[in-house]
């Protein structure tokens, strides 16, 4: 049954002993601001609870909703495989608002796992949250999130997967207690019925859809259920939850990317969605909504273009498997022989050879290794992705 109340449940706190772990080497003003009780927050349930948004959030959402399935039925009618290009924009534009970031022959090296850095490394492991998210959306559950938290983070932070967290997080305010943090999320043990009470609000159908997507991403940042991960696993629920609502269907548009438009906007909407404000939530995913499309109809276009250049420049017959190439570079625009055979199923001379065929032509251009491990690369293609980011990075453009 859903509660009637008007108003959305603001977020309030109640008082914790703190127990400081193994001895600190600190100030002893810090020693002394550490001791005695601290405040965590007090998440109050939503599931049943009645959501009111006013006219205009409501009309704004549902603009978006249309431009971002709109967008969506373009980008899968296309015969460009655009559904994993976008998937991997996503996850760089997710991560880039955690302030990890790649360039795209950082992340592209990655996938070939030939990269040292381990940003792009986490990137990788985003894309495979997102086609946890995706995967699972069907049934959104407390485990099918457990799943996309352990795609993202299993390969760097075994330790903090396969549950909820069992410790007291904070943000801000340095390393040292919770304090004086910016923001201290609920206590550990009060995480599991939080989290519980979460997916009965992700299941409702009578909340339109951007729009409840956006209120339950809140609802897990302010929970904040992991030791780390937290904001692109949230970022991945959302979408989600797009795609069980038929929002999207064939592509992850990368709403991330139009949140790096406005990050303050984006932090701020959290903020007051604490003090019982949801529609600034849904008006910032909104309008990012609105960035993203545009700013991924941008990166297609130039794709579509990058695609028909090559087109007039390799002459083959239209069962060659050069053709096959030329559309997995779209996705992986650095390849080897043996990452192309892989990938396209042909033998590994029949993939160098439609490899130097194209690098023959300036498709590609050898970057790195000797006469067995060279890596190739599309040049066009890495410097589309590269520019999407630079967009998404700018408040307008």
């Amino acid at each position: 049954m859903v509660s009637s109340d008007s108003a959305w449940p603001a977020v309030g706190t109640e008082p914790r002993p703190w127990h400081r772990g193994e001895p600190a080497v600190a100030s002893r003003r810090q020693l002394r601001a550490a001791v005695g009780e601290y405040r965590a927050a007090l998440v109050p349930m939503i599931a049943d609870r009645e959501v009111r948004l006013s006219p205009e959030t409501l009309a704004v959402a549902d603009d978006a909703s249309k431009e971002l399935t709109r967008f969506d039925a373009e980008a899968g009618s296309f015969a460009a495989p655009f559904a994993a290009i976008l998937l991997r924009t996503e996850s760089a534009s997710s991560s880039e608002v955690e302030q990890l970031t790649a360039s795209a022959k950082q992340v592209a090296l990655a996938e070939l796992d030939r990269s040292d850095s381990p940003n792009a490394q986490l990137v990788v492991a985003n894309v495979r949250a997102m086609q946890a998210a995706i995967a699972l959306a069907d049934r959104l559950d407390e485990q099918a999130i457990i799943a996309m938290h352990e795609a993202l983070l299993e390969a760097s932070a075994p330790h903090f997967v396969g549950g909820w967290r069992d410790q007291q997080v904070w943000i801000g305010g340095g390393s040292f207690s919770p304090h004086h943090a910016m923001f201290v999320p609920p206590h550990h043990d009060r995480v599991p019925g939080l989290m519980a009470d979460l997916v009965r609000f992700a299941g409702r159908t009578d909340v339109p859809a951007l729009a409840h997507a956006a209120i339950a991403h809140a609802q897990f940042e302010t929970i904040h259920p992991f030791p780390d991960g937290n904001g692109r696993t949230g970022r991945a629920l959302l979408h989600g939850m797009l795609r069980a609502a038929d929002v999207t269907r064939n592509v992850a548009v990368p709403v991330s990317a139009g949140l790096l438009g406005d990050l303050d906007g984006y932090f701020l909407a959290l903020t007051r969605y604490r003090q019982g404000q949801p529609d600034a939530i849904v008006e910032a995913v909104a309008d990012a909504a609105f960035r993203a499309v545009a700013n991924g109809r941008a990166l297609v276009g130039e794709l579509q273009d990058i695609a028909a250049g090559w087109d007039a420049l390799v002459r083959a017959r239209s069962d060659a498997s050069v053709h096959r190439v030329k559309a997995h570079l779209l996705q992986h625009p650095l390849v080897t022989a043996t990452s192309v055979t892989e990938a396209i199923g042909v033998s590994e001379v029949a993939a160098q050879t439609s490899i130097d065929k194209l690098a023959e032509v300036g498709v590609l251009t050898k970057v790195a290794g000797g006469a067995r491990y060279r890596i190739w690369q599309a040049t066009e293609v890495l410097a589309a992705l590269d520019a999407f980011a630079a967009r998404a990075r700018r408040a307008r453009w």
